[in-house]
């Protein structure tokens, strides 16, 4: 299983990292940057959870439930998602099928209108977005090894996190000084009726929508197993089932990545979760210069990602894992210690470059893993494992501010110590890990 999977050649020489295959697949991760970045971190579920729907609180707890029930539906059908279209050859047409109702989702967001009774729409719109986005996730993270060699899978990886990273900059900016603190007056940008916030989701459909199109025209279908067995969605769990357990059986290294990988995850993307609000509450930022940070993160995180590529297929991704995760522990600890708004840029900018290489690796490590023709299964368990546990950050940094305050004054800080412990406990998990034989 760690031998690199056959795929159809997706160009006519696969030798060259940017081809027209891999820019176009890309550019699927630059698009979908608006809706990770715009619509459900710095905008909309902002707007969501504002005073205009009520109670700030009571907002909260809605949208948390909504998520929390979208992450279980995740959970439960991404692994048969993954699966079927293996099984089907429809591997780009269901990336295609759920591109679209993202983006359809996403638009429906602009009838949601500034008054109590439309907060369960849209915490609706949002919670089945993120659903049918993992769906379209586990399709696309599937695609990297028709797109690329085992020479270029790392450099390939890291070059699509990138772009996201710099879509989301991008996005951000342009949502930011036209709708939402515009640089100049035109009728979109009034605040009546929210219209201005309103439009932040029509703009991230079509900005998703349009950078999403190339990879469906550029990448080949792969071939379906015409004679294999046509499964229920029953039988599909009780086939996934049983490869599960054959999995363990015949490679159970596979296995424990997949459970590593779900708890570093976790914290990879509690860096950034809680980045801005340690940022605001600990060392006093004032919202302007949160979203300058995030700017300058993302742009460090896109550059760390395109560098970890390149060491990824140099001396492998497990080693490129391992080290991001011993930089992200250093950084973190330096923000913890940081006496003021300095350290805190130079430690957070750390964590930001670390951030992404340990993303990026992370795919490609499982990519090489993959047996052909069972990517989208295998991306299908990792985007479940990851939604089993991501609790863990969240959980370890309320309960860590929560410990400390009796004792110290500023509480929040030590809520990063948190983090820490889960991309500690990670990194314990990952290092008995049998590495891609590519690996070395």
């Amino acid at each position: 299983m760690s031998e690199y999977p056959a795929a159809p050649a997706a160009s006519a020489d696969r030798s060259k990292i940017i081809t027209k295959p891999v820019l176009s697949w890309a550019f699927w991760d630059w698009g979908s940057a608006a809706i990770n970045a715009v619509m459900t971190t710095f905008v909309f579920t902002v707007y969501l959870t504002s005073g205009l729907f009520g109670d700030t609180d009571a907002n909260s707890v809605v949208l948390g439930n909504g998520l929390a029930i979208a992450g279980l539906a995740i959970a439960l059908l991404a692994p048969v998602a993954g699966l079927r279209s293996d099984a089907g050859g429809r591997r780009r047409f269901w990336l295609g099928v759920n591109t679209v109702i993202v983006a359809v989702l996403t638009a429906a967001c602009f009838f949601v209108y500034p008054e109590p009774r439309f907060l369960v729409l849209g915490v609706t719109l949002i919670a089945l977005a993120s659903v049918f986005s993992e769906f379209a996730t586990v399709n696309y993270n599937a695609m990297l090894p028709q797109i690329s060699t085992p020479a270029t899978i790392g450099k390939v990886s890291g070059f699509g996190w990138g772009m996201g990273y710099l879509g989301g900059i991008m996005a951000l900016a342009i949502v930011l000084f036209t709708l939402v603190t515009p640089i100049f007056p035109w009728a979109g940008a009034t605040e009546t009726n929210s219209l201005n916030l309103r439009l932040v989701a029509v703009f991230s459909a079509v900005w998703f929508m349009g950078f999403a199109l190339p990879v469906l025209f550029a990448v080949p279908e792969i071939p379906g197993d015409k004679g294999g067995p046509r499964f229920t969605l029953l039988q599909s769990y009780a086939e996934l089932g049983r490869r599960v357990r054959a999995l363990f059986r015949t490679d159970r290294h596979t296995v424990y990545f997949l459970l590593a990988s779900a708890i570093f995850r976790d914290g990879l993307g509690a860096v950034f979760t809680f980045g801005g609000i340690i940022a605001a509450g600990t060392f006093g930022f004032p919202l302007t210069k949160v979203i300058i940070f995030a700017i300058v993160g993302n742009v460090v995180a896109a550059a760390g990602a395109m560098i970890g590529g390149w060491l990824d297929d140099t001396i492998g991704p497990k080693r490129v894992i391992v080290f991001s995760l011993i930089g992200l522990l250093i950084s973190g600890m330096g923000v913890f210690f940081s006496p003021g708004a300095g350290g805190f840029w130079v430690f957070g900018l750390m964590l930001c470059l670390f951030v992404g290489p340990a993303q990026s690796s992370s795919r490609a490590y499982l990519a090489r893993l993959a047996p052909a023709g069972q990517e989208g299964e295998l991306f299908g368990l990792y985007a479940t494992t990851g939604r089993a546990v991501n609790f863990l950050a969240p959980a370890l940094f309320a309960a860590a501010i929560a410990l400390a305050t009796p004792h110290v004054a500023q509480a929040q800080r030590y809520g990063i110590l948190g983090i820490m412990v889960v991309l500690l406990l990670g990194l314990l998990l990952l290092l008995p890990v049998r590495p891609p034989r590519s690996d070395g």
